[in-house]
């Protein structure tokens, strides 16, 4: 685990949007660190906050949304039948004490599902913050939602390593990186990692040899396990 600016900003973002029991979305391409800092930046904040995760399949209905939320609360019982009792049980349960709902994948969801989300988080009784995390095209679908996207607090992109960036953290991330030459980890960056922190993971289980060095022959043959 390495502290980059986009965890740190991540950290300060989040701790706002909980103390505010406000709403955010952090997006980005895939494998740029999102899910692992938001899940690492509210574990910091337990147990004095409640968070709950879920997710969910593409397009859920608002039905299914309540399900879920059933669900993550650990409601005692059968869920309700009908959709206002079920409206008023989660609306009581949220109004219990503060909590974060931690949405991952929320590209997924359609304007049904972001539209209940909204309603629970208006209801002046419930104690809700919540965090939407997704793939480059959440925000777009967010934006989609004028309705709720004009009550997100925080917006925050997370996006690929800079080249400078990856030469201060990667030496930090695993031993294997920590003598390497700096023109060999900007040649990996360059030639396959792309400043994409998932694909640096991968290239560094692959260069666990146990050579003192790495060396091109060695970075190349890695490259190849990539494809």
């Amino acid at each position: 685990m390495v502290t980059t600016r986009a965890l740190l900003t991540a950290r300060e973002n989040i701790t706002d949007t909980v103390g505010a029991r406000a709403m955010m979305c952090i997006h980005g391409g895939a494998g740029f660190g999102k899910t692992l800092a938001v899940n690492i930046c509210l574990r910091d904040l337990e147990p004095h906050e409640d968070v709950r995760k879920i997710a969910f399949r593409a397009r859920p209905t608002a039905r299914a949304v309540r399900y879920e939320l059933f669900t993550a609360l650990d409601l005692a019982g059968e869920p309700p039948r009908h959709p206002s009792e079920f409206d008023r049980l989660l609306k009581t349960a949220l109004a219990e004490r503060p909590r974060t709902f931690l949405d991952d994948e929320a590209q997924w969801l359609n304007g049904e599902a972001f539209e209940y989300f909204r309603y629970l988080w208006d209801e002046p009784s419930t104690q809700l913050a919540i965090i939407f995390v997704g793939g480059a095209g959440c925000h777009t679908v967010l934006r989609r939602e004028p309705m709720l996207s004009s009550r997100v607090f925080i917006w925050q992109q997370f996006t690929r390593l800079t080249p400078q960036e990856v030469l201060e953290v990667i030496p930090l991330f695993h031993p294997v990186w920590t003598d390497a030459d700096p023109s060999d980890i900007i040649f990996v960056d360059q030639h396959a990692a792309h400043g994409n922190f998932r694909a640096w993971a991968q290239l560094t289980a692959l260069a666990r040899t146990g050579r003192d060095r790495l060396d091109q022959e060695l970075l190349g043959w890695a490259f190849s396990r990539l494809v």
